[in-house]
């Protein structure tokens, strides 16, 4: 069996000297200093949790992420979120997002939301259940001030009004 893989090129559509420019700042060695952890107060089968990606999915209802302006733009980054209900299904979604290759989440969600599987573990007593709710943003964020600042407080009140409790964040 011959494995093949794809490289999606995240600066596509960067004129050259912005490309170079930011990707002098991506450190080529991994991450060594610690990384901040808040230990659950009850057992995953009584947890509520949501799932959030940086994916760019949204509902085929709603407004998508806007690539258009980035490619003119290439240093923006579409700042706000979609609520993606827990049932939701690939014929149900767009993905939009320009420094990802989106067509295996076209197929299946679960590769990047896994929404099937999250509803799995809840009829299983895995976890305590799946909140109605869960989210995508636009991971490309060079200035996140508005995606901080605006967006997701707005997240984490609806979640808080849905009562979660842990959130599996799947970065794109």
């Amino acid at each position: 069996m011959t494995v093949t893989s794809k490289v999606v090129d995240g600066f596509r559509f960067m004129p050259p000297s912005l490309r170079a420019w930011m990707t002098k700042d991506i450190p080529s060695e991994e991450f060594s200093g610690d990384i901040p952890w808040t230990p659950l107060k009850k057992p995953l089968s009584e947890t509520t949790f949501s799932l959030m990606t940086s994916a760019g999915i949204s509902l085929k209802s709603d407004p998508p992420f806007d690539v258009e302006r980035e490619k003119r733009e290439p240093a923006w980054g579409d700042p706000t979120s979609r609520e993606i209900p827990k049932t939701t299904s690939e014929a149900n979604i767009d993905v939009n997002h320009l420094h990802i290759n989106t067509d295996y989440i076209e197929q299946d969600i679960n590769v990047m939301l896994p929404l099937t599987r999250f509803q799995e573990f809840e009829k299983e007593g895995v976890i305590g259940r799946l909140s109605p709710t869960c989210y995508s943003y636009y991971g490309f964020q060079l200035d996140p001030k508005v995606l901080l600042e605006e967006t997701m407080p707005k997240v984490a009140a609806k979640m808080q009004e849905e009562e979660v409790e842990a959130v599996l964040l799947t970065p794109a």
